[in-house]
């Protein structure tokens, strides 16, 4: 009876979605409507959008195990952190700024950003490329997040849901894109508040935490709120900073800052991403910082992307609640899976092809060969979260690659126009050097090669990635302003100034 409750909820959602996909796509016209939804989203929807990119499996899963197994209550702070800064300063530092540039300009993507801003279509190029590679791991984990859900509270290999899940985000992006994508993330974003609202109720009254009194006496307790060295405040910190600033320089972030109605509509968007944020993140963050109540490290812990799951199978919850968690899962996995893969389909296809190759390309040609892109970049994630990395690990790599490389090129640009194609260049390339080096440790890890020193880089991925945030916006400033040229000028002007009449 268990089991048909929670594939019945499972069934309802699948339908639900493919229905919304159906009755949306065929709004969708054009490549506008597909990459940015015809720019026409209002608050609420550029809202729960991005947040519900923001946060998926990985979060509820991996980085919420491994947080409450390393650090105990003190997990809590990343869940704080990406509500402060992942949602609330981000919205009021780019939303605005970047929605006024990219509908002034007719931007579609990250990549076409950066050509417009630096006049460099070799820009353009190479972090369309990037953007491409490097989400792809991001989108893995995704993926790897939910294979722990299938085989603890399904039951089920891991191979056929992670097939469902691959289908319906396939279905999602093909029948219609960014307008499919957001009216669906609506729907999903609801669920999520709704799911995460129950199962904090139900997690701190059950037997393991003991209601308020529990959760009290397990803050005086070591495990709960351990006494951290130096270096354990340093691990945490990384975890919280990159998890936070990380999402200023992602494409599939900053790309729903394109597709807000007007003005109004995104400041409304800071209350409502910030809201969300907070439920969700400190939320999941805190549920995963429990796990000491639930199990005892050495005797019964289960590995850290396992944690979270079990903790939701031995919490007694009602099965119809467990259907909707499980959904809850599912809504944030899917719908962050969309929003990678559209911003790397779109990446290659316009930034790439369409720019480079076949300028010549046709609209409706340009769209399908984003879908097909987009099945693309699906499989080859399925693949690579057949690897068994750990759900952190993946992601760190992903975003710090990414925001490593392009956080500081994008978000200066929007406050400073004395910045040079050269000093976004040496940000570019300064933040890749250093947040590839734990992703390098693991392809040499996987090759055989297993020295104390690669073993111990390829687990510092959120501190790679914070240290290229910061390298790159110092290079990137230093480098403009040591590299002053007037040609520079007309590029940037018509950036601030210009306005392109036709989409």
């Amino acid at each position: 009876m268990k089991e048909i409750i929670i594939w019945v909820t499972i069934a309802v959602y699948i339908l639900g979605l493919v229905a919304i996909g159906f009755v949306t796509g065929r709004k969708s016209k054009n490549v506008a409507d597909f990459t940015v939804g015809g720019r026409n989203a209002g608050a609420w929807l550029s809202a729960l959008s991005y947040g519900t990119a923001y946060f998926s499996a990985v979060m509820f899963v991996g980085y919420a195990g491994k947080t409450g197994l390393s650090f105990g209550l003190w997990g809590v702070l990343a869940g704080i952190g990406n509500a402060v800064f992942g949602s609330l300063l981000a919205w009021l530092l780019l939303a605005r700024k970047t929605r006024d540039v990219s509908s002034r300009l007719k931007l579609k993507t990250m990549p076409e950003f950066f050509e417009k801003r630096y006049g460099s279509k070799a820009m353009r190029t190479f972090s369309a490329v990037i953007i491409f590679i490097f989400l792809v791991p991001y989108s893995a984990s995704v993926y790897s997040g939910l294979a722990s859900v299938a085989q603890v509270l399904l039951g089920i290999s891991d191979t056929v849901f992670l097939i469902i899940i691959a289908v319906l985000a396939i279905i999602l992006i093909t029948f219609g894109g960014y307008l499919v994508q957001a009216r669906a993330d609506f729907v999903q974003g609801i669920v999520m508040m709704v799911g995460m609202v129950l199962l904090l109720i139900f997690v701190v009254r059950s037997d393991k935490v003991g209601g308020l009194a529990g959760l009290a006496e397990y803050a005086k307790t070591e495990a709960g709120l351990p006494t951290m060295n130096a270096s354990q405040w340093v691990s945490l910190m990384a975890t919280v900073l990159m998890t936070s600033f990380g999402t200023w320089g992602l494409p599939q972030m900053v790309q729903k800052y394109f597709g807000i109605k007007n003005d109004e509509q995104a400041k409304r968007g800071i209350i409502i991403s910030t809201g969300f944020a907070l439920l969700i993140a400190g939320g999941g963050y805190f549920i995963g910082s429990l796990c000491h109540r639930y199990y005892t490290v050495g005797v019964d812990m289960p590995q850290a992307d396992f944690i979270v799951p079990h903790m939701l199978a031995d919490s007694n919850l009602p099965n119809i609640l467990l259907g909707v968690i499980i959904v809850l899962l599912l809504s944030a996995s899917v719908s962050t899976l969309c929003s990678v893969t559209l911003s790397a389909g779109s990446a290659l296809s316009i930034d790439l092809v369409k720019s480079k190759i076949r300028p010549e390309m046709s609209d409706k040609k340009s769209g399908m060969l984003t879908k097909i892109f987009c099945i693309l970049f699906i499989i080859l994630s399925y693949f690579v979260a057949t690897t068994k990395t750990p759900i952190l690990d993946m992601m760190s790599y992903s975003w710090g690659i990414i925001s490593g490389s392009f956080l500081a090129p994008y978000v200066l640009a929007l406050y400073c126009k004395k910045l040079t194609k050269a000093g976004a260049w040496s940000g570019i390339l300064t933040g890749f050097c250093i947040a590839i080096v734990p992703a390098a440790c693991k392809l040499l890890e996987l090759c055989g090669v297993t020295g104390a020193l690669v073993l111990k880089l390829l687990s510092q991925g959120p501190l790679f990635a914070c240290i290229a945030m910061v390298a790159s916006i110092v290079v990137c400033l230093l480098v403009s302003f040591a590299t002053q040229k007037k040609a520079q000028k007309e590029v940037s002007d018509f950036f601030y100034n210009g306005v392109v009449e036709t989409e």
